[in-house]
């Protein structure tokens, strides 16, 4: 599974990145980002087509959600059943997005050694993701998302056997739905080269802690 991440690009460089059109959202780099907090989510506007960077909540709320303040807010959704699950099925045939991470925390042992995963290449991340948008009673709606996991590679199998999709930046068009094809095909685990992982300090295990020194190497 995937129950944290660092996002450390500015919103002017993911901008450049994923070649984003709209106005973009003030966000502050975090190295610690939790469930139930705002992210920066690349997605494509169901009215315009053209690729947008909004903030989301991390847990997904679906729109046809009927008691939204009990409902259960999911983080991962498994790539094997997203396609068939009630939960997932709506959105993952029509939107799906993009997730930018510099890197994302895995523990080993029951919770108890924390690591960070990153891109071998120094780049960030594109994390498979589903959004919602769910409209309360006064009209206010309210944007979420989930991350996608799948089986984990080689690399991460040592720390757990879920890891998150990561999508290369060639196949983001098909998975934004941008062009034709089975998005399906692409919820596998990464290139064995993709990534690599290093213990960090138990820190991040609070979601109040939030700084560089999350990510560096335990000595």
């Amino acid at each position: 599974m995937c129950g944290r991440f660092a996002s450390l690009l500015p919103p002017e460089a993911i901008a450049r990145l994923f070649a984003i059109t709209n106005a973009l959202p003030n966000v502050a780099a975090t190295w610690n980002l939790a469930p139930s907090q705002d992210a920066p989510v690349v997605r494509r506007h169901p009215e315009t087509d053209e690729r947008h960077l909004d903030l989301l909540r991390w847990g997904l709320l679906p729109h046809f959600t009927k008691d939204p303040d009990k409902a259960r807010r999911p983080i991962n959704a498994r790539a094997e059943t997203i396609a068939t699950s009630g939960m997932f099925r709506s959105a993952f045939a029509a939107r799906r997005c993009l997730v930018p991470a510099t890197a994302f925390y895995e523990w080993r042992q029951a919770g108890k050694e924390p690591y960070a995963i990153t891109r071998t290449d120094g780049g960030t991340m594109a994390l498979a993701g589903l959004w919602e948008g769910f409209r309360w009673p006064d009209g206010r709606v309210e944007r979420t998302f989930v991350l996608i996991t799948t089986v984990a590679n080689v690399v991460l199998a040592a720390l757990h056997n879920r890891m998150p999709v990561v999508l290369e930046a060639t196949d983001w068009p098909l998975w934004l739905g941008e062009t034709e094809g089975d998005a399906a095909t692409l919820l596998r685990p990464a290139g064995e080269s993709v990534l690599r992982a290093w213990p960090v300090s138990r820190q991040v295990n609070s979601p109040r802690t939030n700084g560089p020194e999350l990510l560096r190497p335990l000595a």
